[in-house]
């Protein structure tokens, strides 16, 4: 609007990624979400996608051995 101020406040954002076997995929969601829930707006969301190959350069360990 002219000559109209406005703020706009945005929270603050933290990008976490991390990849574990399947067998980790619960206890991990469980662990992010007991230290983060506070029950406000802003606690964040978890997308859970699949990793088709995970390759450790120095050793060329793959998959599961990889990580």
């Amino acid at each position: 609007y002219k000559g109209a101020e406005y703020v706009v406040d945005f929270l603050p954002k933290t990008k976490l990624e991390i990849v574990v076997s399947d067998l980790l995929v619960d206890q991990a969601i469980e662990a992010i979400v007991r230290a983060a829930k506070t029950g406000k707006i802003g606690d964040g969301k978890i997308f859970v996608t699949n990793v088709e190959r995970v390759v450790r350069i120095r050793t060329g360990e793959e998959n599961d051995e990889a990580l």
